[in-house]
Order: C-alpha cells, then sequence, then structure tokens
C-alpha cells in the first residue's frame, strides 16, 4: 500500500509528462457514459486516505463490463477510477474538486511486463498523464494481490 500512496502523490505531484513506453495508456474521453462498476468514499484513518482520499467513481467500457461479469478481461478493457475532494456539507457527502483520473488498460502484448495492464494517472485539467514504467510496475505490483480477479480490486455488483 505504500508503493500505491507513493506512486499515487508522485502522478498527482509531477509535472505532466507521457511515458515514452510502447502502448501508452491513453486518455479515455467520454468514460462518464460508460458502466458505472461502484462509488465509495475513504475517509481519514483508510490505510489509502493520504493518497486516495476522497470519493472515487469507478467506470468500465463496454469489454471491462463484460470482464467484470465473467472475471477474465479481454484486451481493449479500460477501467477508469474517476477521483474527487470528498465535500461534508449540511449532513451530505458531495464531490468536490477533481483530484485525479486514474485509468487500467488491457493491452497483452503493449504490457506484457504488468501481466497485460497498463496504468496512468492523469491530471484533470491537462489530462496528460504522468508514470513511467517503473511507476506503472509499481501500480501492477500492488495489484497482484488481485491475481485471481484478473488483477482487478473492484469487482461488479448487481
Amino acid at each position: 500500500m505504500r508503493i500505491l500512496i507513493k506512486l499515487i502523490l508522485a502522478g498527482l505531484a509531477a509535472t505532466a509528462t507521457v511515458s515514452a513506453i510502447a502502448g501508452d495508456v491513453a486518455y479515455p474521453n467520454g468514460f462518464r457514459q460508460w458502466g458505472h462498476v461502484k462509488s465509495m468514499v475513504l475517509k481519514p484513518g483508510h490505510p489509502l486516505y493520504d493518497a486516495v482520499g476522497g470519493m472515487h467513481h469507478i467506470y468500465a467500457n463496454p469489454k471491462a463490463m463484460r470482464g467484470y461479469k465473467s472475471g477474465r478481461f479481454a484486451d481493449g478493457s479500460v477501467i477508469v477510477f474517476d477521483l474527487f475532494e470528498a465535500v461534508d456539507k449540511d449532513n451530505a457527502v458531495a464531490e468536490g474538486k477533481r483530484k485525479a483520473v486514474v485509468v487500467m488498460a488491457r493491452n497483452a502484448k503493449a504490457h506484457k511486463a504488468n501481466d497485460g495492464w497498463g496504468y496512468e494517472v492523469f491530471d484533470p485539467q491537462l489530462k496528460k498523464g504522468s508514470l513511467d514504467a517503473k511507476a506503472q510496475a509499481d501500480c501492477h505490483s500492488c495489484h497482484r494481490s488481485q491475481q485471481d480477479k484478473d488483477f482487478v480490486f473492484s469487482a461488479w455488483r448487481d
């Protein structure tokens, strides 16, 4: 988890640069029209709060939606973790400022080293990524704990 925290913070703080490895993960235009997988709020006290505290919305393109249902994600599957500040106001939790758009995309050929998954953290205003090959490998080191779920943490719910 500490690697993930460092990775996300570095991605958010770094000057937006695009990595030079083959198969870079593209910004997922129109992702908010994809399937909504789940939403949640990480509050202070959660182990990942420092890195990704706030309101999360997870979206999946049609291929990834089929992957959630089958348990195997085909090439072309894209999962987006849309991260916002969580604002407590008037006994409600609402979205604040968008903090980052975090993406994992399946391409077995381009991302062999990461079991077929590419990762990227996008600055929400510039839509530019900041992860190089090492940072993507750091992301995947945490996702390896979910190998039995094709390296995906979130799960489909009916």
